[in-house]
Formats: C-alpha cells, sequence, structure tokens
C-alpha cells in the first residue's frame, strides 16, 4: 500500500467503527436502577397527580423490569424506552431524562401517563 492511501484507509476505518456502535434510533443506553412510580394528571380541586400502581415498575438491571403482572426486558435507544418483553410488552415511553419518562400513545404523541424514578426526596 501507498503512503498515499494509509491517511484514506485509516479514516475509512473510523468512520465503520464509528458506525457499527450506532443503533437506529440512536445510542443504546439503561436506565437507572430503581422503582418508577407512575401516575396520571390530577386536578386543580385535587391530588396534583393521581397514581396508577398497576402502571409501575422496577429496574432490577441493565435490561430487565419487574411490575405486579411479572417481569420482562426493555431497550433503550436515544430517548425512545421500548418494553420488549414480559406484561409491559409493547408499551413504549419518552424518556425527558433518566428519571422521567411519559408514556407514548398510539398516535406517537406524548400521553397522559408519567413515570418517575423513586428517590429519597420523593418516595
Amino acid at each position: 500500500m501507498t503512503r498515499a492511501l494509509l491517511p484514506a484507509v485509516a479514516a475509512l476505518g473510523a468512520a465503520v467503527a464509528t458506525a457499527a456502535g450506532a443503533a437506529p434510533g440512536g445510542q443504546i443506553g439503561r436506565l437507572p436502577l430503581g422503582s418508577y412510580v407512575c401516575e396520571v394528571p390530577g386536578n386543580a380541586t385535587g391530588a396534583a397527580g393521581i397514581r396508577v400502581p398497576e402502571q409501575g415498575f422496577t429496574v432490577i438491571n441493565a435490561t430487565t423490569y419487574t411490575s405486579q403482572a411479572g417481569r420482562g426486558t426493555y431497550l433503550l435507544t436515544g430517548d425512545l424506552l421500548t418494553m420488549t418483553s414480559g406484561p409491559k410488552r409493547g408499551q413504549k415511553f419518552h424518556v425527558l431524562s433518566l428519571n422521567f419518562l411519559r408514556e407514548i400513545g398510539p398516535d406517537g404523541k406524548d400521553g397522559t401517563l408519567r413515570c418517575v424514578r423513586r428517590v429519597i426526596n420523593n418516595g
């Protein structure tokens, strides 16, 4: 190989390595371990949020969650969380932060259900 081709081959190798690490929809990630408490908005005359216990779940490792109904797996790509197996299979969430999720409705827009990771100051 000639010296003129070496920089081009090195650049191509770097581009291929970068593309291999990317996933459709964004970089693959994981949620922090812990319990996510889910609720829908309340109203001005009552509670700010109304808990929906059957929608809550707990992340127990990098790809697994448990809920009242059983255990399953999830996939996080970019800001899209997809429940891939178990009782929540097919449910999708928009990840606003790693501690705040908003369910995505059938129309592809953020719905009213929101899930917040329980920490010391919101337990």
